[in-house]
């Protein structure tokens, strides 16, 4: 799609609307192809013989980044393309990527701001590349306007897919609603969302630090069984006595135990709420679903009555039981668990933590999601889950894995939190932001 020549030569599309109210007058309507070039990246994970070697962009990294910046650049996977698509998909500042297809409907449409310009780094397959004629939109704008409401429900709307794979077509690409005010109020408008972005995206590279370290401890101590004994040395390294465990096939510290979830855990499969009593107002009914999980968050209500044993509590390990086998920790004491769900909690006087629970399902549960590859709907069971074993120190009070591992998850959850309160801040911000309704002292010197 040829990119607009000049502001002169785009006309906008009259009686534009937010959300249903007028605009104010200095608001117009576009099509995001009258106002830039798309291009849909065909690049794959694979080096080829006689292309030029290239750094890649994929869907991974644009969907869990606000912007794509030259920092990132090691982190890049190594493929190869051509010229013509090293022309078409390198990285300029100012362009926007998204997410084209999906297996998941939620998971299209996802953006990051591109801030730095890369010599050779080329967007991946399952991304689309947007090169905005900066005499009308600028791409820090427009990747605010890629989180709206407005944008989502167009794209929930005319994504065209079912069952394992979503896409957007180029014709609705090029038909996207873009609203756009003066260029100047962009670019505030575009650094009052990236300013929210950004600091979103340092409490999410601080939670992978912490979830990294908790893994960490946790393969030291319950996989290597290197936690500390009396004298403050690894056990298992330090000569500590070890025992053949049947169930593990493997040795354990002596005087550990082996014992199955629903010994050594609370374990609770959620409620069978009915979806025809699903709602978007609000309840006292919050209800998590597997799409939920991963991100934290829900989308419905209900307005059924269910017993307080559903109710989720902050920590508390969840899975999914069908399709993808999400798996997560929980953030709040507000919400039920639906069906097809299971929750997995520690007693209150436990030394098992949630990310013991975690890291010692997490294998077993990915093996079983890859084994379903394939297959059209995966399932977990009350046997398969009858299955898993956790390992218990006993006699062990110079050792307190849980006070530790819990610290650790504490600072997690309540990076969590403020994640999901900044994405509520920005989601909301922008419509009043662009109505006029509210204004911010913002130095854009800054940027």
């Amino acid at each position: 799609m040829e990119q607009a020549k000049n502001q002169e030569a785009t006309k906008p599309i009259t009686n534009a609307n937010w959300l249903g109210e007028v605009l104010p007058s200095n608001f117009k309507k576009y099509k995001l192809g009258d106002v830039a070039e798309i291009v849909i990246s065909s690049i794959d994970k694979k080096t080829k013989e006689g292309e030029h070697k290239v750094k890649l962009c994929n869907f991974v990294d644009v969907y869990h980044n606000w912007a794509i910046t030259e920092s990132m650049y090691n982190s890049f996977m190594i493929a190869s393309a051509n010229d013509k698509n090293i022309e078409r998909f390198s990285l300029r500042k100012g362009s926007v990527a998204f997410t084209k297809d999906s297996e998941t409907r939620n998971d299209i449409g996802i953006s990051t701001y591109i801030a730095d310009n890369f010599d050779d780094v080329v967007l991946g397959y399952h991304c689309a590349l947007v090169k905005p004629n900066e005499d009308i939109l600028l791409g820090k704008y427009l990747n605010a306007f890629m989180h709206s409401d407005y944008i989502k429900k167009y794209l929930e709307l005319n994504a065209t897919g079912s069952g394992m794979r979503y896409t957007l077509s180029v014709q609705t690409l090029y038909d996207m609603p873009i609203l756009l005010p003066s260029v100047e109020e962009q670019e505030y408008i575009g650094n009052i969302i990236s300013t929210i972005d950004r600091k979103i995206a340092v409490n999410r590279a601080v939670n992978h630090n912490l979830e990294a370290m908790a893994k960490q401890l946790y393969d030291y101590w319950f996989v290597q069984f290197d936690f500390p004994d009396e004298n403050g040395k690894p056990y298992k390294s330090s000569g500590g006595k070890m025992v053949w465990n049947e169930k593990l096939k493997r040795e354990i510290p002596e005087g550990w135990e082996v014992k199955s979830i629903f010994e050594a855990i609370s374990v609770q499969y959620g409620f069978p709420f009915s979806t025809e009593q699903f709602t978007e107002e609000r309840t006292n009914v919050q209800v998590v679903r597997i799409r939920d999980i991963l991100e934290g968050t829900t989308s419905a209500y209900s307005l059924e009555d269910t017993n307080e044993k559903y109710r989720l509590n902050e920590g508390d390990v969840l899975v999914g039981m069908d399709g993808n086998f999400h798996m997560n920790f929980w953030h709040n004491n507000e919400a039920y668990l639906n069906q097809r769900c299971v929750r997995l909690r520690p007693y209150g006087d436990s030394d098992i933590s949630s990310i013991q629970i975690l890291h010692s399902i997490s294998p077993y549960i990915k093996a079983k999601e890859q084994n379903a590859k394939g297959s059209t709907v995966g399932h977990l069971s009350d046997k398969d889950l009858k299955g898993l074993n956790l390992v218990q120190s006993i006699n062990t009070m110079h050792f307190n894995s849980r006070k530790t591992l819990d610290g650790l998850l504490s600072l997690i959850i309540r990076n969590k939190k403020e994640i999901l309160s900044l994405t509520k801040l920005r989601d909301s911000l922008l419509p009043l932001l662009m109505n006029g309704q509210v204004s911010v002292n913002y130095d854009l010197s800054h940027d």
